[in-house]
């Protein structure tokens, strides 16, 4: 009646989610009453929406109708941003395919800094890194305040690229006038050699972006130790359309050649 396995159904008794009328206590038989049959139905196909069992159990207890579709259009969002990250990342391995060398680039060499900065640092995992940026960088815009005068930056240590896990730091160029407390430190931003590229559109297939720099690095001029900076020129932040979004790769160098 409720296409729920015996094992489901054992699992949802041993959490509570899914109490049967009656325990044999000879057999240990689990019996159930035919108006149980709709939960148990509903409980199953939240669970083929991928919903988790403590999530099923919110939408299960909920004191009201409103607090039930809450509950469900929370997890339905959810599913619709995973559902937007995999299609970028269906789109970037496309791209991928269709064009397997590095694009050609504009790449600028510039000397940035040095420059005063409000700042956040971090350990991490690699894959934590653009959650972490995205609460970062409001918080330091709050601290900023009007002393802002540069975009968004991140620098990422060497060791978080080569390890996956190494240190993140987030920082805003600021005039002066402006002060840390709390986490938020001053930071001064140092003087670095680049070679820059634009990066346009949303951060999935930066890849690209990241290969075709590093072609034109190697092939004129010497990359040097250092962070890997990037400058959000216009980021989530300031619009929610990723198409308008720019970012600029900072690849420290020392150049060896002329620029063309």
């Amino acid at each position: 009646m409720t296409f729920l396995s015996v094992k489901a159904l054992r699992h949802y008794h041993d959490i509570g989610l899914l109490q049967p009328v009656d325990v044999d206590p000879q057999t240990g038989y689990r019996r159930y009453d035919v108006s149980q049959v709709p939960r148990a139905q509903v409980i199953r196909r939240l669970r083929e929406l991928g919903m988790s069992l403590d999530d099923v159990r919110v939408v299960m207890d909920a004191p009201d109708v409103a607090a039930r579709n809450e509950a469900i259009s929370a997890h339905l969002r959810r599913m619709e941003d995973d559902l937007a990250g995999m299609r970028a990342k269906v789109r970037a391995v496309r791209m991928l395919l269709e064009e397997p060398a590095p694009p050609s680039i504009a790449v600028e060499y510039r000397v940035v800094g040095p420059a005063a900065a409000l700042a956040l640092r971090t350990r991490l995992d690699y894959g934590d890194a653009f959650d972490w940026l995205a609460a970062a960088f409001a918080d330091l815009r709050r601290a900023a305040g009007e002393c802002r005068v540069g975009p968004d930056s991140a620098l990422y240590s060497s060791e978080l690229l080569e390890e996956e896990h190494g240190e993140l730091v987030a920082a805003i160029p600021v005039d002066a006038d402006a002060s840390a407390s709390g986490r938020v430190e001053r930071l001064e931003l140092r003087r670095v050699e680049y070679a820059i590229a634009v990066h346009e559109g949303p951060l999935d297939d930066i890849d690209r972006t990241y290969a075709a720099l590093g072609t034109v690095v190697a092939e004129r001029a010497i990359g040097i130790q250092g962070p890997i900076r990037e400058a959000y020129l216009v980021g989530a932040l300031d619009t929610a359309d990723e198409a308008r979004h720019r970012t600029e790769v900072c690849w420290p160098v020392f150049q060896t050649m002329p620029a063309a």
